[in-house]
C-alpha cells in the first residue's frame, strides 16, 4: 500500500531530458540523410576555415610563418583526435540509453562524459606542454619557424579544455537527434573564426599570434553554442555525482579509448606512405601531398556520413530494434557509394584544373590524374570501412573498429605499398595502397553485418 504522505514526484536530480529517441521511428534512409548532410555542412566549415586561416597566414609574405603555422596544426591534430574519441564515446553511450527510454541513466552519463573530457584534455595539454620543445623538434621546426609555432602553441593549446567540451556537447546534440542544432554549432564558430582572422592578424598586426587567438575565441563561441543547445534546450546534462561518476565512466572509456586509438590510425598510415614515395623524388611527394588534402574536401561527406550514423546505430540498438540497425548499415553503405559516385566524376572532370591551380608538372601531373580518374573510386571500399567503424562503436563491440582501421595503416599499407612500389613506382604504391583498403574495407563491412545479425539472436534467446 502507498503511503499517501510520500512525495512521489521525480526529484530535480533524475528528471529526464524532455527529448525522444527520434530515430526509432520514421524512415531509416531520411534519418541517415539528414544526420549525414548537417554533419558535412559542419565539416567543410572546419576545413574551409582551417584552410582560410593557413592562406592569411601565407599572406603575411613569410614562409617561416606559414610552416610554423604548419607545426602547431599538426600538433593541434593529436589533441583534437582525443576529443573526437570522446566525442563519439558520449554518442554512442547517450544515444543507447536514450533509445531504451531510460532518460534519467543518459543524463547520467552526459554530466560523467563531460567531466571525463575536462579530465582528459587536462592531461593531454599538461603533456603536450611539458614535452613542447622536443615535439617541435622532431617534427622538424627549426629557427623562425619552431618559434612562431612555440607561441601559437602556448596561445591556442590551453583551449583544447573548451573545444574538448565544445565537441562534448556536440556529441549529445547527435545523440538527442537534433542535426540541426549540431551543424549550426559548428558553422556559426566556423564562420567567426573566418570573419575574426584577418581582424586579428592583419587588422590588429598580430600576425600569426593573431591566429593564435582568433582559434581561442572560436573555441569559445563554440564551447557556448553547444552549451545552450545540449543544456538549456534539451535538458541532456544531468548533476555530477561521484557515484554516477564510479558506475558509468567505465561504459564511457570503453568507447573513448578505441576511438581515440582508431582516430590517430590515419596520420600513421599517411607518414608510410610520405616514406615509401619519397625514394622515387620530390614531384612524387609533391603529387602525394595533394592527395592528402584532397581527400578531405573530397571525402569529407565519408567522414562525416561515419559520425553521423553513430546515435541511429545507438537508439535502435537500445531499443532492440534490430531490423532498423541492419536498414542503418545498409541505407548507409547506400548512401556512402553514392556520394563517393558523386565525387569521383567531379574529379575526373576538374583533373586538368587540379593539376593547373597546383601547378603540377610532370611526375606530379601524371600521379594526380591517376589518383582523380582511377583511384579516387577506391574511396567506396574506405566509406564501407567507416560506416562498419561506426556501427561497431555502437554495438559495444569498440576494439574491432581500432582492430580494423590500424589493420588498414599498418598490413594493408605497408607490403601492398611496397609491393606495387617494387612493380611501378609511385604509381604502383599509391595502386598498392588502394588495394589494402578494398580489402578492409569489404572484411570490415561483412563483420558488421554479422555483428548485428549475433547480437539480434542474442537479444532473443
Amino acid at each position: 500500500m502507498t503511503d499517501p504522505s510520500a512525495d512521489t514526484r521525480p526529484v530535480a536530480d533524475d528528471k529526464p531530458p524532455a527529448s525522444k529517441a527520434v530515430f526509432t521511428n520514421g524512415s531509416i534512409m531520411r534519418h541517415v540523410s539528414i544526420m549525414t548532410a548537417s554533419g558535412s555542412i559542419g565539416l567543410v566549415a572546419i576545413f574551409a576555415v582551417d584552410f582560410l586561416s593557413l592562406l592569411y597566414v601565407s599572406w603575411l609574405g613569410d614562409v617561416n610563418l606559414t610552416a610554423g603555422v604548419g607545426y602547431a596544426t599538426a600538433v593541434l591534430f593529436f589533441s583534437t583526435s582525443v576529443n573526437v574519441g570522446l566525442m563519439i564515446a558520449i554518442g554512442a553511450s547517450v544515444s543507447r540509453a536514450l533509445g531504451a527510454g531510460d532518460g534519467v541513466r543518459a543524463r547520467k552519463l552526459a554530466s560523467t562524459s563531460l567531466v571525463i573530457c575536462l579530465a582528459t584534455s587536462a592531461v593531454v595539454i599538461l603533456l603536450v606542454m611539458l614535452a613542447l620543445g622536443p615535439l617541435l623538434t622532431a617534427l622538424g621546426a627549426r629557427n623562425e619557424a619552431y618559434e612562431v609555432a612555440y607561441r601559437f602553441l602556448l596561445i591556442c593549446m590551453p583551449s583544447n579544455l573548451l573545444l574538448a567540451i565544445g565537441m562534448g556537447f556536440s556529441g549529445l546534440l547527435r545523440a538527442v537527434g537534433d542535426a540541426r542544432r549540431a551543424m549550426l554549432v559548428t558553422l556559426i564558430g566556423g564562420c567567426i573564426t573566418a570573419a575574426i582572422d584577418p581582424i586579428m592578424i592583419f587588422g590588429l598586426g598580430l600576425g600569426t599570434e593573431g591566429a593564435a587567438w582568433a582559434t581561442v575565441i572560436s573555441r569559445m563561441i563554440y564551447c557556448g553554442l553547444g552549451y545552450y543547445g545540449a543544456v538549456k534546450v534539451h535538458d541532456l546534462v544531468g548533476p555530477f555525482s561521484l557515484k554516477g561518476f564510479k558506475e558509468h565512466a567505465g561504459v564511457i572509456m570503453a568507447v573513448a579509448v578505441p576511438a581515440i586509438l582508431t582516430n590517430i590510425a590515419t596520420p600513421v598510415s599517411n607518414a608510410f606512405m610520405t616514406a615509401i614515395i619519397a625514394p622515387y623524388g620530390d614531384e612524387a611527394v609533391a603529387a602525394n601531398a595533394i592527395i592528402t588534402r584532397l581527400v578531405p574536401l573530397a571525402f569529407g561527406t565519408l567522414f562525416a556520413l561515419s559520425g553521423a550514423v553513430g546515435p541511429i546505430f545507438g537508439q535502435n540498438l537500445g531499443a532492440g530494434h534490430f531490423g532498423r540497425v541492419r536498414d542503418t548499415l545498409t541505407a548507409s553503405l547506400k548512401l556512402s557509394a553514392a556520394l563517393v559516385a558523386v565525387a569521383w566524376l567531379i574529379l575526373i572532370i576538374g583533373a586538368d584544373w587540379l593539376g593547373t591551380l597546383f601547378r603540377a608538372e610532370a611526375d606530379t601531373a601524371l600521379l594526380l590524374r591517376f589518383f582523380c580518374e582511377i583511384l579516387a573510386g577506391t574511396w567506396l571500399f574506405n566509406g564501407g570501412l567507416f560506416v562498419a567503424n561506426a556501427a561497431f562503436n555502437n554495438l559495444g563491440a569498440p576494439l574491432l573498429a581500432t582492430l580494423f582501421n590500424w589493420g588498414r595503416a599498418t598490413i594493408g599499407t605497408i607490403p601492398f605499398a611496397y609491393a606495387g612500389a617494387a612493380l611501378a613506382g609511385a604509381k604502383g604504391a599509391l595502386l598498392g595502397q588502394a588495394v589494402g583498403a578494398i580489402c578492409f574495407g569489404i572484411a570490415a563491412v561483412v563483420w558488421a553485418y554479422r555483428l548485428i545479425a549475433k547480437s539480434g539472436q542474442n537479444a532473443h534467446n
